[in-house]
């Protein structure tokens, strides 16, 4: 190609790399978080899956996946206090007209106490997971226990 303002430093680069599967942050998002996550969809396998950025922060991992039968309490118990998380709760709830229904939630939890690094890698890689993650319902993003207490979360399910 021809150097823009006659400069050759300045030609323009054809790209021949496949498209990337890295989130804008540069973050991957592992095979298993997203077969976990067909699992709670499909065959309500667990009730809700947390996930984590590796130790070398350049993958999004599996951290906890819990059994079907675990209450929200254990949920909120699962958050660490000083660190973020995503997470994706099989969440059952009964509707206005008395029917039971359940959503699949998507949550960041990204509290206030932790540190700025963690919380805008989380908040920029958010978007590259959660289209990995076909059919979530409702996201909530909590930055202390009240936003993800479960009737703030019923109310947000509700509004839907």
């Amino acid at each position: 190609s021809k150097p823009l303002l006659g400069f050759s430093c300045f030609r323009r680069q054809r790209s021949t790399s496949q498209p990337s599967t890295a989130m804008s942050s540069g973050v991957q998002v592992s095979d298993e978080c997203v077969t976990k996550y067909n699992g709670l969809k499909l065959g309500h396998e667990s009730r809700y899956i947390l996930f984590r950025l590796s130790d070398d922060l350049r993958e999004v991992v599996v951290d906890k996946v819990a059994p079907k039968d675990a209450p929200y309490s254990d949920f909120l118990d699962s958050l660490p206090a000083n660190d973020c998380r995503y997470a994706v709760y099989d969440f059952d709830f009964t509707a206005e007209d008395g029917g039971q229904r359940n959503k699949i939630l998507f949550v960041l939890w990204a509290p206030d106490s932790a540190k700025i690094k963690p919380k805008m890698l989380y908040t920029s890689s958010k978007d590259g997971l959660r289209k990995k993650l076909v059919g979530i319902a409702t996201e909530v993003q909590a930055t202390d226990r009240a936003e993800i207490d479960h009737s703030a979360v019923l109310e947000k399910v509700l509004r839907k």
